[in-house]
């Protein structure tokens, strides 16, 4: 599967009030920019659009109303194709020329249209973010667009370089280390939104960590990959209930965010902190490098699920 991380380093050129979890605010500005940098027929509903199979938003943002069912899938529809990582920072309230930088995460082929990505970010600074202030939203420059740390775009030059902008990902099938037995430290670095039999959960045994990573790299490798991985579904969720937590500092972290599609506030919640496992978890670490690059659970797209792994010695 095509994965692409890019680096977007922005310049405020207003003051901005932004919520302390950004990613949901981020996320729809986002939607609307693109909209209105790709719709041709703007007065149409995606679903009834004429262009919609060939049309970059609605592959972006409506992939439920224009999916296809994939043969042998084990889900009905497919995940947005992107995740925008908000800053990790708890700063609400930003001056003038405050800087601020967030990554953008595509998957599959989009990562050929990342042109359209980067000038709808640039509309996005002229809409603006968060509350109103003096009249208006935080206005901001885009100042630079990286990958792993080069350059490949400028406000000043205005030139984009695509060479090896994204890299095909595969699911690396475990080797003669998956019985070996360590403790492993999981941080949920932005709040993990799931449901276990049909409840929003605020823990997280190992066996339910397994079946989330499953499900995320299910879906992504079904729609924008290479197919339904040949996984032994059943045997890793049996012997991921043999992993034990050895410690658990997972909170459970509530806020609201406001749907400009329904228009109204909304309270969200998930889980974060950091948990440790301890058993034979040699065999899941291709899931957990995966989902590492990908995210977790719910609502992936404001940012949600981002978690990063540390083996204990």
């Amino acid at each position: 599967m095509l994965i692409g991380t890019y680096q977007f380093s922005c310049r405020f050129t207003d003051e901005a009030e932004l919520p302390y979890f950004k990613g949901a605010t981020f996320r729809g500005v986002f939607g609307r920019a693109l909209k209105n940098v790709v719709c041709a027929l703007k007065r149409n509903e995606c679903s009834q659009c004429l262009l919609n199979k060939k049309c970059l938003y609605p592959h972006v943002f409506e992939t439920s109303d224009i999916s296809e069912s994939v043969p042998g899938s084990r889900v009905s529809g497919p995940p947005h194709p992107f995740v925008i990582e908000p800053p990790l920072i708890n700063t609400t309230h930003f001056q003038e020329d405050d800087p601020f930088d967030f990554n953008l995460v595509l998957f599959g082929e989009v990562n050929q249209s990342l042109p359209y990505f980067i000038y709808a970010f640039e509309q996005m600074g002229r809409i603006g973010l968060g509350r109103r202030m003096n009249g208006h939203r935080g206005r901001f420059l885009l100042e630079e667009v990286r990958v792993e740390d080069r350059p490949i775009y400028t406000s000043q030059t205005r030139t984009l370089s695509t060479d090896g902008t994204f890299r095909e990902w595969t699911l690396i099938p475990p080797d003669d280390s998956g019985q070996e037995t360590f403790a492993l430290r999981i941080h949920l670095l932005t709040p993990l939104r799931f449901k276990f039999e049909n409840h929003l959960k605020a823990d997280l045994p190992f066996h339910i960590l397994v079946r989330n990573m499953l499900r995320r790299i299910s879906t992504l490798l079904n729609h924008y990959g290479e197919g339904e991985p040949d996984l032994d579904y059943k045997g890793m969720v049996a012997r991921a209930r043999e992993v034990r937590v050895a410690e658990d500092h997972l909170a459970w972290f509530d806020w609201r965010r406001y749907s400009f599609r329904q228009d109204r506030s909304m309270l969200m919640g998930g889980i974060i902190g950091n948990i440790t496992y301890e058993g034979k978890i040699g065999e899941f670490m291709p899931l957990i490098d995966f989902c590492t690059k990908t995210h977790l659970g719910k609502q992936t797209t404001f940012g949600l699920g981002l978690i990063r792994a540390e083996k204990i010695k």
